[in-house]
């Protein structure tokens, strides 16, 4: 036996495939409804943004699940425009994960803004930002918001803890970012053991490896389909139906653009509201084509209907 092939044998034995699946087996796994997949859409960053997300929804009769807000961070929302984007959901029947304020670049370390360091990722620095961070988590809370971003692995574990303490609420669900960088089964596995309910890996894998993740883990998947320039710029829309095959349960991810948060990106608060309105109508019509290119190119492969009964929908 050569010597790969016995680290292969013992990743195994941990549930991590000792390679990537090239046979690119089914999934079994399913969301609670039988679905494969579900729609998100990213830089829902004002309620004049959720609204043209739902007309544009309700217009081409193609559902969204979930909307990923706030990403220029809930603290730059008033108590009024928070109430509002909750209410607006819950009627709507949308899941929310919310942003929370204050990241690494919030304060005054900067290593994160240079070119080795944002090889560290986006990591919560020290017991006062963790506080805070928190504390805008729990602002969200109590207008009804019960899902949130999170890039940092010993936030996940602080709110994992905190949830089962029922300081957050039970219903409460954490989604990982592309920003915290996994790409690996075995850092899947660490982070729905922290208490993740759906994980973002890195864009870029191919579909051999989004099997072996699904392998790993349970949680959901959110597959970037359509990224933005800044990340890659790739489009992976005739794509569909293989990777919600492989990797189901999966949420896809539409998310284009020249950059999403670094520099002059799309999720800032200057960013104009009619620009982002307009945008994110184009995002639903993008998962509009993606349903009709994967319904032709698999039709076994089922998108939920909308608003499933397991969404963290706000609570009003």
């Amino acid at each position: 036996m050569a010597k790969i092939d016995r680290v292969r044998e013992e990743m195994e034995k941990f549930g991590v495939p000792g390679r990537d699946l090239y046979d690119l087996p089914s999934s079994e796994k399913r969301f609670p409804d039988g679905a494969h997949y579900r729609n998100e859409i990213s830089g829902v960053e004002r309620p004049s943004t959720l609204e043209a997300v739902i007309e544009e929804s309700d217009k081409l009769s193609i559902p969204v699940h979930r909307v990923i807000c706030m990403i220029m961070g809930a603290t730059l929302l008033s108590e009024r425009e928070l109430g509002e984007f909750s209410q607006m959901a819950h009627d709507a029947g949308l899941e929310v994960i919310a942003t929370p304020g204050p990241r690494a670049s919030w304060d005054v370390g900067r290593q994160v803004s240079t070119p080795e360091g944002a090889l560290s990722g986006l990591r919560i620095r020290g017991c006062d930002s963790l506080s805070y961070v928190i504390g805008d988590i729990m602002r969200c809370v109590e207008h009804g918001i019960r899902g949130f971003l999170v890039t940092d692995e010993g936030l996940l574990w602080l709110l994992s803890k905190l949830r089962g303490d029922g300081f957050i609420p039970k219903e409460t669900v954490f989604k990982i970012s592309i920003y915290a960088g996994h790409a690996n089964p075995a850092g899947a596995r660490v982070l729905q053991d922290l208490g993740a309910d759906t994980f973002n890996p890195v864009g870029d894998l191919t579909l051999p490896m989004f099997a072996s993740l699904r392998r790993a883990v349970d949680i959901p998947i959110d597959v970037h389909i359509y990224l933005a320039e800044s990340y890659g710029g790739f489009n992976r829309f005739w794509e569909g139906s293989e990777l919600a095959r492989v990797a189901s349960p999966c949420y896809f991810k539409i998310e284009p653009g020249t950059a999403l948060a670094i520099s002059n990106g799309l999720y800032k608060p200057w960013t104009s509201e009619e620009f982002l309105a307009k945008f994110a109508r184009e995002k639903v019509k993008y998962a509009a084509t993606i349903r009709e290119l994967t319904e032709r190119t698999n039709p076994d492969i089922k998108l939920s209907e909308r608003s499933p009964s397991d969404l963290a929908i706000p609570k009003i």
